[in-house]
């Protein structure tokens, strides 16, 4: 195992540790000294420590430390001290020589420069001289130049090119002023150039000032133009809609084959304003109405130059707004239908103008602005409409507004400003319109109907009969009949015809373009009040003031007739008008509108021909009740009848229609019928014999004959329904004639063959009958004698019937 040794260490003395420090601060110093650095710590250092002796002694020690270096470097370099001094001794000798032959040659070079420098004097002098007169022709030329500007921008102002002058001017003050020489030049340039530009601003702002005056009366010419070019845009739209209507009407009528053509429209007349507007909205002088925003663009250009934009856009906005309400004042002089054209015309141009401007001229007037200037706008075109048509009595004057106003909106909305306002009020005041248009087609009726001469129309030629009939669609075939024609109707028929199909296309007119598209509906309903109301007023007027007469009351018959045949016309007309299609409209057909006249005048017949048919029937009578034989060429009333029946059906199935004679017929019939029944009933008549009712069993024969022989008139339906008519009398008789009257008292029985009968009267005429076995209170003498069945059987009937009721 090692053992550690440890050694003791000995503390250094105070005099070894002050020794040690003092030759480390003379070897810090040596250093700094050697490598040229700074003492001044050294020194600071001595002083605070209070020992400065000892600094000293270190740089003694050093100094004498550097002597002896000093001296062993001199030694050593003696030798070359002393070669060098020899060689400046030899050196010395040269310079000498060098010195000599240097005067010499100053003295040749002062004798050849001499000359030299006269020339050199003379040279300098003539390029000074040189140099001022560059100086005085770069001065002449910069006021050369300045002054061509000068003329320049004289010339432009003679010429009115006011732009090519101020850019004369800018160039004149930004370039040529401050470098002019010429201090006259320049103090003339400073006087005149802001007089110029303030002239150039005045003669600007007069050009512009005449092209807002100009500007206004191009602006009524521009929207006359628009709006016209819009009308016949509207035209050609309704040509193609004739032609598609034209083509669906053919294909209606007949099964050929039909060809559809789509003819293409000038897409120019449509969608954009045409040659002549572009014309108007030359920015050069070659419009041909004068349409030229030159002046406009000018000034606009002239004051963005001066820097004066944004004082124009204020000023041209506030004079065109001033422009915008003198052209919103309305004369109170002149009727506002005849002055409408010019009020919507001024505006639209005036707004036209505004789209243009807006779009080409760089920002001279804004997007909001153009939007305030056609907010107030519309307010107080809104406000002038309402105004007017509240003052307006006359259907015709709301429509020619109206469709003007449509116009107006059709034209500016292709530079979509919203219209939507306007064809609101429009739509406000749709029910005036057509209250008004009916008021005035009520008069018209009213004095066609009145001038009505009830007799059948004469056409002489086929102009009219297209005129009065096929532009109606009245006729009964596609046959055109022979000329002269007579018509079934009279004058009366196509009048009204045409002022009903004039109130359909105003009305229409009045809802198309109107901003609602499907307007059918509307224009349905007041077609339905104008003919349920009106006609069928005037019509039933008419009959009740006017028909007296058996012809005339077959003319208003016929008529009626043939107005039923119209009504399908126009509804159909509106539909086509309404660009609804026909099978559309004839699924929303209603009723016949005028079933209320139809029926006066249905009846009105009925009820002269049943007057006349009394008359005849007055001859009852005469007729013998209890004759001894049966009549076999029936009573003399029948026969009377049965031949003014024949003369009427003749006469009148030349003009009335199958389904309207059948119905008057059928009328009359029936009339005769309760007629025969009630004589059977009448208190007059006490008793009847067989004889007698087997005679009225041939009268309802030789009317059901008369009815057989119509075959060649009436359908198979309409006979059965003509021999329904006398069926009361005819059951009656049955029953009176049949061997088991008492049947009638059998339900079935009675539901198949009595079913016209009523107990009241089977009971009075049953009574009054008498056997032809009996004489007069022939019971009461005869009492043993048997009774006929048949007069047992009708004694119970009328028993049972009695105690029944």
């Amino acid at each position: 195992m090692n053992s550690t040794k440890y050694r003791r260490k000995v503390a250094p003395s105070a005099a070894d540790s002050g020794d040690s420090a003092d030759k480390l601060d003379q070897l810090l110093l040596s250093s700094a000294i050697c490598n040229g650095e700074d003492l001044v710590p050294f020194v600071r250092k001595a002083f605070v420590s209070g020992k400065p002796e000892t600094l000293l002694h270190h740089l003694r020690a050093f100094s004498k430390s550097k002597e002896s270096e000093i001296e062993e470097v001199c030694k050593a370099h003696y030798q070359d001290f002393i070669l060098a001094v020899d060689d400046l001794r030899s050196l010395l000798s040269d310079v000498d020589s060098l010195k000599s032959a240097l005067f010499e040659s100053n003295s040749k070079l002062q004798s050849v420069g001499l000359p030299l420098l006269s020339s050199l004097d003379a040279f300098v002098e003539a390029r000074t001289v040189s140099r001022n007169l560059n100086l005085a022709l770069d001065s002449v030329r910069a006021c050369v130049h300045t002054i061509e500007l000068c003329t320049r921008a004289n010339k432009h102002l003679e010429d009115g090119n006011f732009y090519m002058a101020l850019k004369c001017l800018d160039s004149i003050e930004n370039e040529f002023l401050d470098k002019t020489p010429s201090s006259t030049l320049k103090r003339m340039l400073e006087k005149y150039i802001p007089e110029i530009r303030s002239y150039i601003e005045r003669k600007v702002s007069k050009e512009f000032g005449d092209w807002l005056v100009e500007i206004r009366a191009v602006s009524r010419t521009l929207g006359q133009l628009a709006i016209s070019q819009a009308s016949s845009a509207r035209q050609r739209e309704e040509d193609l809609r004739i032609k598609q209507r034209q083509a669906e009407e053919q294909s209606r009528l007949s099964l050929r084959d039909c060809v559809y053509v789509l003819e293409e429209e000038d897409e120019d007349g449509l969608g954009t304003v045409g040659d002549d507007a572009k014309d108007l909205y030359s920015n050069g002088g070659g419009g041909h109405l004068g349409f030229d925003l030159t002046p406009l663009y000018r000034a606009y250009h002239i004051h963005q130059t001066l820097g004066l934009e944004d004082r124009f856009k204020q000023y041209y906005f506030e004079n065109r707004k001033l422009q915008l309400t003198s052209d919103f004042q309305v004369s109170s002089m002149t009727p506002f239908l005849e002055s409408h054209q010019t009020f919507f015309a001024q505006i639209a141009g005036f707004f036209i103008v505004e789209d243009r401007i807006f779009r080409t001229s760089g920002g001279l007037i804004s997007k909001m602005e153009v939007e305030n200037l056609w907010e107030t706008a519309m307010s107080k075109m809104c406000s002038v409409l309402e105004d007017q048509f509240s003052r307006m009595q006359t259907a015709n004057h709301l429509l020619l507004i109206k469709d003007y106003v449509s116009l107006l909106g059709v034209t500016l909305r292709r530079y979509w400003y919203p219209v939507e306002p306007l064809l609101d009020v429009l739509s406000k005041h749709r029910d005036k319109y057509h209250e008004l248009l009916i008021s005035d087609c009520r008069k018209q009726i009213t004095e066609a109907l009145s001038a009505d001469k009830f007799e059948q129309m004469l056409m002489k030629k086929e102009y009219e009969y297209s005129m009065n009939v096929l532009s109606f669609q009245l006729q009964d075939s596609d046959i055109v009949p022979a000329f002269p024609y007579i018509a079934p109707f009279s004058t009366t028929v196509p009048d009204c015809c045409r002022i009903v199909r004039s109130f359909i296309e105003d009305a229409v007119s009045f809802m198309s373009y109107g901003g609602q598209l499907d307007f059918y509906d509307v224009v349905k309903k007041y077609l339905d009040r104008l003919l349920s109301e009106v006609l069928d007023g005037a019509l039933l007027k008419l009959i009740s003031s006017s028909v007296h007469g058996v012809p005339q009351a077959m003319q208003m018959a016929a008529n009626m007739a043939v107005f039923e045949r119209a009504c399908d016309f126009f509804f159909r007309h509106a539909a086509q008008l309404s660009g609804i299609p026909l099978r559309m409209a004839e699924r929303g057909r209603r009723r016949f509108p005028l079933i209320k006249a139809r029926e006066a005048a249905e009846e009105t017949l009925s009820g002269l021909l049943k007057g006349k048919v009394d008359s005849f029937m007055l001859l009852i009578e005469n007729v013998n009740w209890v004759p001894d034989e049966p009549l076999q060429n029936g009573n003399e009333y029948v026969n009377e009848v049965i031949f003014y029946l024949e003369t009427l059906v003749s006469t009148a199935q030349q003009i009335l229609p199958v389904q309207v004679l059948q119905r008057v017929l059928q009328d009359v019939l029936s009339h005769i019928s309760v007629m025969i029944v009630g004589a059977l009933q009448a208190d007059s008549v006490k008793r009847f014999n067989l004889n007698a009712v087997m005679g009225f069993d041939v009268d309802i024969k030789l009317l059901e004959a008369f009815v057989d022989n119509q075959a060649s008139i009436f359908a198979e339906e309409d006979l059965n329904q003509l021999k329904a008519a006398v069926s009361e009398a005819r059951q009656m008789i049955n029953l009176l004639l049949s061997s088991h009257p008492e049947n009638f008292l059998n339900p079935v029985i009675r539901e198949r063959s009595y079913y016209s009968l009523d107990y009241k009267k089977v009971v009075t005429i049953s009574e009054k009958l008498k056997d032809s076995s009996d004489r007069l209170f022939g019971t009461f003498g005869s009492r043993n004698m048997k009774q006929n069945p048949k007069k047992k059987s009708l004694d119970t009937l009328i028993k049972r019937l009695r105690d029944a009721s």
